[in-house]
């Protein structure tokens, strides 16, 4: 009670009135019946809350999406959403083809390399790089079509250690002068 009367004192006041332009907000945002007070401030006032049916929705309206840049040196910025992602990806293709060609073949990722690696190499990160540019200037995100256990976050985690992988299996078998398995 002792509040309200604060608040209505503060809100009545001259200096408060010629401070608020608007006073329909300041209404709106101290819901209660207004009583001016007059006289001594021993008087007794009510206040009532009013409901807003707007605020009282059932479902909180979700967060407005960032929108996403799709000019060319914001994608492919060093922060950007592009680099990390393609050198992820293909790291993941890299560190399963070449734990495959050295299971069926014996060879060791070098010399996979030097045996016509290099074209398959550029092929796969042109189309990769390409594939993966291509929603990035629709202005889509990996984050939104993310959902379920194969989440972009997954991915991203996936990419990192393949590419750790890759650096693992190279200093290996340049360390031991032959292939891992």
């Amino acid at each position: 009670m002792a509040t309200s009367t604060v608040m209505q004192t503060v809100l009545a006041s001259p200096v408060a009135s010629s401070l608020v332009k608007n006073r329909s907000r300041v209404t709106n945002l101290f819901s209660a019946t207004y009583v001016p007070l007059r006289g001594s401030a021993s008087k007794r006032v009510q206040c009532k809350a009013e409901l807003d049916d707007r605020n009282m929705s059932a479902e909180p309206s979700p967060p407005p999406k960032p929108k996403v840049s799709t000019k060319f040196a914001d994608v492919l910025a060093f922060s950007g959403p592009a680099p990390e992602r393609i050198n992820g990806r293909l790291a993941m293709i890299g560190f399963v083809a070449a734990m495959a060609v050295e299971l069926s073949k014996g060879q060791d990722l070098f010399s996979q390399i030097s045996n016509g690696g290099v074209s398959w190499f550029v092929g796969t990160s042109i189309l990769l790089s390409v594939a993966s540019l291509i929603p990035l200037f629709k202005g889509v995100s990996a984050e939104s079509k993310s959902d379920g256990v194969m989440t972009s976050d997954a991915e991203m985690w996936n990419g990192r250690f393949a590419m750790l992988g890759l650096v693992a299996l190279a200093c290996t078998e340049y360390v031991s002068g032959g292939t891992l398995l």
